[in-house]
C-alpha cells in the first residue's frame, strides 16, 4: 500500500467531545526524513518504498492528511511524581486515526488545547530516542508503542538551547492511559467512565464485550498486563524513568520514552530521570509503582466496580501475581524450565549478587548464557568474583534438578538473553551526528535493535562494558 492509499477511522470521535479536542498539524519548517521503521510499516501493510515518497514526510508533518483522518488531542489527568495534575492531555501529540487496528499518532506537530503554554514540539534528540527505543523494545520482546518513522526540519526550538525540531510518528494499539480514567473520575463525571469502559472494551478487549462483570474482568486483564509488562521491564534491564499514571497504557504496553535507560552495571537503586531528586522511579521501584498507579486506577473504576472485589486484586497483585510473572521470565534468562517455588528465592539471590559485584547486567546473562561449569568467562566480567561465586553454587545445585540438556538450555538462553541493548551512549553518540545531519548511527542502531539476539560481527564494539564515564547517567525531562 502507498501512502496515498492509506485510509483511517477516527472511533474515539464516536465519544463524547470532553474527551478529544480536534486539532490542527503546524508544519516543520523544509522537513526531511530521519529514518523509515520497514517492520513498522508492515503493521499497517505500507510498502516499504513509501520512504522515498515526499508524500510519507508529509504524512509526518500534517500536510497531509489520508482519508478519513480528523486529527485530534485526547484529554486526561494524571498523578505526576505522586501529586495530581488535573488538566494534561496531548499536548504535542495528534492523533490521526487508525488502521489495521494501529492508532497513528505524530509527536511534535505544535501546540494543542492541551498544550499548557509549551510549545507543542519536540527536540531532535528526544525524537530520535523514543523512535529508537519504540523498536528495540519491540524486538526484546517487550510489548511496546511502536514508531514509524521521523523527520527532521530547519524549525528552531528553545530548551537550554535552541535546538531543531522533530516530529516522530507512533503507533499504538490503544493511547488510552490510566490518567485518561482519571480525569473523568476527578471531574465526577461517572457516566463517561462507564463510556470509556466500553471503548476500551472495544478497542483493546473485545472478547470481554459480553461478560457479565465485564467492567471488574476488564480491571483485572489490565492488572495482569501491567505485572506482566513490568516484569519484563526489571527482567531484560529497563528503567522507564517517568511512571506517572498518565504514562501508564491500559493495554499494558510501554508508552512515552521520556528519560529512560537501559542498565549499565546493574544497580538496583539507578534513577535514570535526573527530575527524579529521591528515586521515586528508580529500577528497583518499578515494581511497587506500577502497584501504586494500579491503586489509582482502581480508584476511578470504585464507582462503577466494587472496591472490595479490586482490593483483593491488588493484594494478590503484591503477594504472587507480580512476583510469579517475574520469576517466570527470570526462569527463561537463566534456563530453568522446571516449575520450582525456591526459584524465586534462587533469583532473589542473584539481584542481590549482582548489585553487589558491579558487573554489566546484559553481559552478565549473556556469558551466562554459555555456562558450562567453568566459571573463568564470569569471573572475567564481574568486580567482585565471590559475590557471584557464592550464586554459582547455588545456580549449579538448581540446574542439576533440570531435565533439559545443557547444549538445548544454552540455545534457549542466547534466545532470552540478548547480545545487543541500545545503552544511552550509544543513542547520545547517534544524537550528536544527527544534529550534524548525519544519520547514519540512527539506521546502524536501528538495525542492532532489529536483531538483538543475533551475532553481528561487525557490530562487535557494542557488547562491551560500557565506558566508565558514561556509565548509569541521567538525563533530564527536556524534549
Amino acid at each position: 500500500m502507498s501512502v496515498d492509499s492509506i485510509k483511517l477511522q477516527t472511533p474515539y470521535l464516536s465519544l463524547d467531545d470532553e474527551f478529544y479536542r480536534l486539532s490542527e498539524p503546524i508544519p516543520l519548517e523544509e522537513p526531511y526524513l530521519v529514518s523509515f521503521s520497514a517492520d513498522a510499516a508492515k503493521l499497517i501493510d505500507l510498502d516499504e518504498k513509501s520512504c522515498k515518497d515526499k508524500k510519507f514526510i508529509d504524512l509526518l508533518n500534517g500536510t497531509f492528511l489520508p482519508e478519513g483522518s480528523k486529527p485530534f488531542s485526547m484529554c486526561y489527568a494524571g498523578h505526576q511524581f505522586g501529586h495530581f495534575n488535573p488538566w494534561l492531555g496531548d499536548g504535542r501529540a495528534i492523533n490521526l486515526g487508525s488502521t489495521h487496528g494501529w492508532n497513528l499518532q505524530t509527536k511534535g506537530s505544535g501546540d494543542t488545547y492541551y498544550a499548557r503554554t509549551a510549545d507543542g514540539r519536540s527536540a531532535l534528540r528526544s525524537s530520535i530516542r523514543e523512535y529508537l527505543m519504540s523498536e528495540a523494545m519491540h524486538h526484546l520482546g517487550i510489548p511496546t508503542t511502536r514508531a514509524l518513522g521521523i523527520i527532521g526540519s530547519k524549525t528552531q526550538i528553545i530548551r537550554s538551547n535552541m535546538e531543531k525540531a522533530s516530529i516522530v510518528m507512533r503507533m499504538s494499539e490503544s493511547w488510552v492511559r490510566f490518567g485518561t480514567f482519571e480525569y473523568f473520575y476527578y471531574m465526577g463525571e461517572h457516566d463517561k467512565l462507564e463510556e470509556l469502559c466500553d471503548y476500551v472494551i472495544a478497542e483493546s478487549y473485545p472478547h470481554l464485550n459480553d461478560e457479565e462483570d465485564k467492567y471488574y474482568k476488564m480491571f483485572c486483564v489490565i492488572l495482569e498486563k501491567t505485572a506482566s509488562l513490568v516484569a519484563s521491564w526489571q527482567a531484560i534491564g529497563f528503567c522507564h524513568g517517568v511512571m506517572n499514571t498518565d504514562n501508564m497504557s491500559i493495554a499494558g504496553l510501554t508508552i512515552d520514552y521520556g528519560p529512560y535507560a537501559m542498565l549499565d552495571d546493574f544497580n538496583y537503586n539507578y534513577v535514570c530521570n535526573n527530575s527524579d531528586r529521591v528515586g521515586r522511579y528508580s529500577y528497583g521501584e518499578q515494581p511497587n509503582i506500577s502497584y501504586w498507579n494500579i491503586t489509582k486506577f482502581s480508584k476511578t473504576l470504585s464507582k462503577i466496580v466494587s472496591p472490595e472485589r479490586m482490593q483483593k486484586k491488588l493484594d494478590d497483585y503484591g503477594d504472587f501475581i507480580f512476583p510469579n510473572a517475574y520469576v517466570d521470565v527470570m526462569r527463561k534468562k537463566l534456563g530453568l524450565y522446571v516449575d520450582l517455588e525456591s526459584d524465586r528465592e534462587l533469583v532473589e539471590k542473584l539481584v542481590v549478587a549482582l548489585h553487589e559485584s558491579y558487573v554489566d547486567y546484559t553481559l552478565f546473562f549473556r556469558t551466562l548464557s554459555r555456562y558450562s561449569g567453568d566459571r573463568m568467562p564470569i569471573y572475567d566480567i564481574v568486580m567482585e568474583p565471590v559475590v557471584i561465586d557464592n550464586w554459582l553454587i547455588l545456580y549449579d545445585e538448581r540446574l542439576s534438578l533440570e531435565t533439559i540438556a545443557q547444549a538445548d538450555r544454552q540455545e534457549l538462553m542466547l534466545k532470552s538473553n540478548p547480545k545487543y541493548i541500545l545503552k544511552n551512549f550509544m543513542l547520545q553518540e547517534a544524537i550528536e551526528l544527527a544534529q550534524k545531519g548525519d544519520f547514519s548511527m540512527v539506521e546502524t542502531l536501528l538495525y542492532v535493535a532489529e536483531h538483538p539476539y543475533d551475532e553481528l560481527p561487525e557490530y562487535e564494539h557494542f557488547t562491551g562494558d560500557t565506558p566508565e564515564e558514561h556509565k548509569n547517567i541521567g538525563l533530564s525531562c527536556s524534549s
